[in-house]
């Protein structure tokens, strides 16, 4: 993780919480107060972000974090994942920001988690998308892959997507391909958003990497599968769910990307309790 970017982040957040000075902490609490607290979870998951949260507080100072889990690791309801050590005042303003991120990351940890299960036994890999909350990329990225996932395009400098409103804008698939091909490195993938299956056959003929099959029911998957076989990759991708993917991914697509991974994941519950001064 590029903690050049993270610290950006997280001092914006700590400024948008803490803009005038905490004024219930700074009020009752005095300045060389120390406490402990316990980092507690609250409901089943998987647990992602813990060296975020700990940088919330080494960028505070005065703080120390000790986590009994990893990232990765499967947490249950009321298990102490850790425990933090410091100034009062540091740790309750740190408190917000660090578990609103902790929480966010291990729910997307979670629910990639169990999209992961499903498709396990088959070749598919679970994708996510660009479909994140708005300057948080980094994080909700690097939770899927704490939950086994794998990250599509970062951004849009990452690889060439001809989705169906470039393919509009060219005037075809194949100009589209061309396009991108005579205007892009060598080392570039092209990948093209196909709706049907004579866009396959085109998309293939005009050379494309990968070919992505929006929002096809399983049987069109497969007659595309076969027609491709194996000379582009093959990512599915649409309205995709945890009772869909496992058929989906029995078509034989190498890759299924999910937007809800990123768009609608429930954050895990997650507290800071028990508070002790020392």
């Amino acid at each position: 993780m590029n903690w050049l970017v993270v610290d950006d982040i997280l001092l914006r957040g700590l400024k948008e919480d803490n803009l005038y000075g905490d004024i219930t902490t700074d009020t009752i609490i005095s300045d060389d107060s120390i406490c402990s607290v316990d980092i507690i979870v609250k409901e089943n998951g998987v647990i992602a972000g813990l060296e975020v949260f700990r940088r919330v507080f080494i960028l505070l100072g005065k703080v120390d974090v000790e986590f009994y889990v990893n990232d990765g690791d499967k947490v249950e309801k009321s298990q102490v994942i850790g425990k933090i050590k410091g100034n009062t005042r540091n740790v309750l303003t740190g408190e917000r920001l660090a578990l609103n991120l902790l929480q966010r990351m291990s729910g997307i940890a979670t629910v990639t988690r169990q999209y992961v299960n499903e498709v396990k036994g088959t070749k598919a890999r679970v994708l996510d998308t660009r479909k994140t909350t708005p300057n948080l990329r980094i994080f909700e990225k690097y939770a899927v892959k704490v939950g086994g996932g794998c990250n599509h395009r970062f951004n849009l400098s990452d690889g060439v997507l001809i989705k169906d409103n470039h393919i509009a804008a060219a005037g075809g698939i194949k100009q589209a391909i061309a396009l991108a091909r005579n205007n892009v490195s060598f080392v570039r993938k092209i990948e093209v958003e196909v709706e049907s299956i004579e866009q396959v056959i085109e998309a293939l003929e005009a050379g494309a990497d990968i070919i992505m099959l929006d929002n096809m029911d399983n049987n069109t998957m497969k007659e595309a599968v076969s027609i491709i076989n194996g000379r582009a990759l093959v990512e599915a991708s649409g309205n995709v769910s945890l009772e869909t993917i496992k058929g989906i991914a029995e078509t034989g697509v190498d890759f299924i990307s999910v937007g809800k991974l990123t768009h609608s994941y429930k954050s895990l519950d997650i507290s800071m309790k028990n508070l002790k001064l020392l």
